[in-house]
């Protein structure tokens, strides 16, 4: 069985999709994934720095988008790529690349979907100074305990080891000084709280749109 893991954000980088231009038909399925998000993936994915592509407007077309596109090129055509995946996963936003490469959206749905979240969210991102945090070692229990303490979200579990908090930047930097026990506490490139309330503003209009696509 074939099973496709799909990144979210934090997995691009500047110039990451240059290699991937010299692969078949990559340029041109970005070329018109670019069309239908209204996003210039090409340039964002090769020559645009660090801080644009941390925009989570971007960030989220740009890491869906990149996922397509190498998906479909393990492949000789995109019908032989979805009908062989067997079961796909994703991080947050790679949840929208496991659903094409699962048959449930196209690419072009994904595409114009993935546009709206990054933009919603981005929205809501704007309203407060926010951010999130890898928190690398310690117990668990008192990762969350001290989480809680200063008002932060423990948004992820991202295995044995590593909790991912979320929440202001004031009760991020909170928590940075005086971190639980065997803990050490790295600051994410995102552009905002992810997975917390903080994104309670973007929810009413994707919840509309999701329930408005058709496949």
């Amino acid at each position: 069985m074939l099973v496709v893991v799909a990144p979210g954000q934090g997995a691009q980088s500047p110039g990451f999709l240059t290699p991937w231009l010299d692969v078949p038909g990559v340029r041109e399925r970005l070329e018109w994934l670019s069309v239908v998000s209204g996003i210039d993936l090409v340039e964002h994915g090769t020559t645009s720095d660090a801080d644009t592509i941390k925009d989570t407007a971007v960030a989220q077309p740009l890491i869906v988008g990149a996922g397509l596109v190498s998906l479909l090129s393990l492949f000789p055509h995109p019908s032989t790529a979805y009908s062989a995946i067997g079961a796909g996963a994703g991080h947050s936003v790679g949840e929208i690349t496991a659903a094409v490469g699962a048959g449930v959206l196209t690419a072009e749905q994904a595409m114009v979907f993935v546009r709206e979240r990054g933009s919603a969210m981005a929205d809501a991102a704007a309203r407060t100074a926010t951010g999130m945090s890898a928190v690398l070692g310690g117990d668990a229990d008192a990762v969350v305990t001290a989480c809680d303490a200063v008002g932060l979200t423990a948004a992820n579990i991202n295995g044995a080891g590593q909790i991912v908090v979320a929440g202001t930047q004031t009760q991020l930097a909170a928590f940075a000084d005086n971190p639980p026990e065997g803990c050490r506490v790295r600051p994410l490139e995102v552009a905002g709280a992810f997975h917390t309330e903080h994104m309670a503003p973007a929810v009413g209009h994707l919840d509309k749109l999701s329930n408005a696509i058709t496949t």
